[in-house]
């Protein structure tokens, strides 16, 4: 008995590397940019999604900013934005670029966060959002003394957060149906 060969369908789609997350963008009629400067060992990064609007003009769609330690988990993200008109798909877009340019240009494996507390809504919404990218909760960063460093570096309080990067490409990339 033969079996026959998979469909194109059921055979694995290679993991999402920057490379290909740049081409979906361009796909879309978006530009991807990442600037990550290194400056004593540690990186500070940006990466951001825009909709040209002529040759030299482009309309910012959304952004994420952070720095990474040249360690495992060494990947801190600090501020998320995603504002104006038609932006389904452009946080995905930033979380995975983000997620493939780690695990391709850095020792780390993992991230954290931190889904700030300015209103309860707000706040069960971040955590929703965050989970669904495969960020678990590890603590709550409140208003004891012991909190004041995080606060310091998240800049408030909330819920800190950590992910596995190679999980969270993957889940980026069954989101955006890659």
């Amino acid at each position: 008995m033969t079996s026959a060969a998979p469909s194109i369908a059921t055979l694995p789609l290679p993991p999402l590397s920057l490379e290909r997350v740049e081409a979906l963008a361009a796909a879309r009629g978006l530009k991807l940019r990442l600037r990550a400067p290194r400056r004593l060992g540690v990186w500070s990064f940006q990466v951001g999604v825009a909709r040209p609007l002529a040759v030299d003009r482009a309309q910012l769609l959304g952004e994420l900013k952070g720095w990474c330690l040249p360690i495992s988990a060494g990947l801190q993200l600090d501020t998320m934005r995603v504002q104006g008109q038609d932006t389904a798909g452009v946080g995905l877009l930033i979380w995975a670029a983000t997620f493939a340019w780690a695990l391709e240009s850095t020792p780390c494996r993992s991230a954290r966060l931190l889904a700030i507390r300015d209103g309860d809504r707000q706040h069960r919404c971040l955590v929703r959002y965050f989970q669904r990218l495969g960020f678990e909760p590890v603590r709550e960063v409140g208003a004891g003394f012991t909190d004041l460093p995080l606060r310091l570096v998240w800049g408030g309080s909330g819920l800190l957060m950590r992910g596995d990067c190679a999980e969270g490409l993957e889940r980026c990339g069954r989101l955006l149906g890659c």
